[in-house]
């Protein structure tokens, strides 16, 4: 068979096999994604690439491969409903930035956030001045999240 052929032709499965992992994997928004299931997303985008063009290769061992990233991914997804340690661990905590109107430095220090920022994105969301703001704080995970 010519190699345009075996391409089209595992690509399309890769792109059904996609579609049915990423649905029992859940939707999500890029923002609310934690920093795993954002590997997760990269990795599996690599293997379904690498299956579609790696003409060599056995391509049903990239989809074994994908198989168990989806497993992994739903696993530890439910590890995390059922312990806050485990969830804690790979979804970090939050950082306030602004408790009782007050800009909190050195927590914009550790996330790497100058006020600058902070406050054009108070801005964005209409809070012209940060006294307006009772309490704010910033997820590690999805980095300025909290803005979305």
């Amino acid at each position: 068979m010519p190699d345009w052929i075996e391409v089209l032709l595992r690509t399309l499965t890769t792109v059904v096999v996609l579609l049915i992992f990423t649905r029992l994997i859940g939707k999500r928004q890029l923002s609310q994604l934690s920093l795993f299931e954002y590997i997760t997303g990269i990795t599996i985008g690599s293997i379904a690439s690498y299956v579609s063009l790696e003409l060599d290769a056995k391509w049903y061992l990239g989809i074994v491969s994908l198989a168990v990233w989806t497993a992994v991914a739903i696993g530890i997804e439910y590890m995390q409903l059922k312990g806050k340690t485990l969830r804690s661990w790979l979804d970090g905590r939050a950082t306030v930035l602004i408790k009782d109107g007050k800009i909190l430095e050195d927590n914009l220090k550790k996330e790497r956030i100058t006020t600058d920022e902070l406050l054009e994105q108070l801005r964005k969301k209409n809070i012209f001045k940060a006294a307006d703001v009772e309490f704010l704080r910033l997820w590690k995970q999805t980095e300025k999240s909290m803005f979305s």
